[in-house]
C-alpha cells in the first residue's frame, strides 16, 4: 500500500492522504509514479508532478494535463475526456470490475452520490444487480 499526503486539495485546505496498491499491467500507479520520477527527476523542493521544461522544471497544471490526455486519447483513436470525465472513467472502471458502489464512493473520495449522475455505461454497471437470480452478488454481500 502506498500513502501519499496531498498538502491541499480543491475542497480541503488541510490536505488529505490518498492510498493505492500495486496493480497488474498498465494501470499500476506504483510503476507510473516510479517512471515519472525517473524521467522527470523533480527536485525535492519542486512540485511532485513537475516536468522538464527548457532548462528547469515546471509544475504540471490542469491545462497541461488535459492537453496531454487529449493527445494520448486521439493517438489511440479515442474521444478525449475532460475534467470530471477522467475521474468518472476511473469510477466506471471499478464498477465494471464489480467493486460495490459504496466501496467506489470511498475509494474515489466522493463526498456525495454525485458520481452516479456522470456514469455512462449504466446497463453494464447495473446488469449484475438486475438479474432474476443475482448469484454474482453473493461474493459482495
Amino acid at each position: 500500500m502506498t500513502v501519499l499526503h496531498l498538502p491541499q486539495t480543491k475542497v480541503n485546505t488541510h490536505g488529505e492522504d490518498v492510498y493505492w496498491a500495486k496493480q497488474h499491467g498498465e494501470t499500476d500507479l506504483v510503476a507510473a509514479l516510479t517512471h515519472h520520477l525517473q524521467v522527470n527527476s523533480p527536485p525535492v523542493d519542486a512540485h511532485l508532478f513537475s516536468y522538464h521544461h527548457n532548462k528547469g522544471h515546471r509544475p504540471l497544471t490542469k491545462t497541461k494535463f488535459l492537453e496531454r490526455m487529449a493527445t494520448a486519447a486521439r493517438s489511440a483513436n479515442l474521444e478525449p475526456l475532460q475534467g470530471h470525465g477522467i475521474r468518472i472513467g476511473a469510477t466506471l472502471e471499478y464498477l465494471l470490475r464489480g467493486v460495490p458502489f459504496d466501496v467506489v464512493k470511498v475509494k474515489g473520495r466522493w463526498a456525495s452520490d454525485a458520481f452516479l449522475l456522470y456514469l455512462t455505461k449504466h446497463a453494464q454497471v447495473l446488469a449484475p444487480y438486475m438479474q432474476a437470480n443475482p448469484q454474482i452478488l453473493d461474493t459482495f454481500t
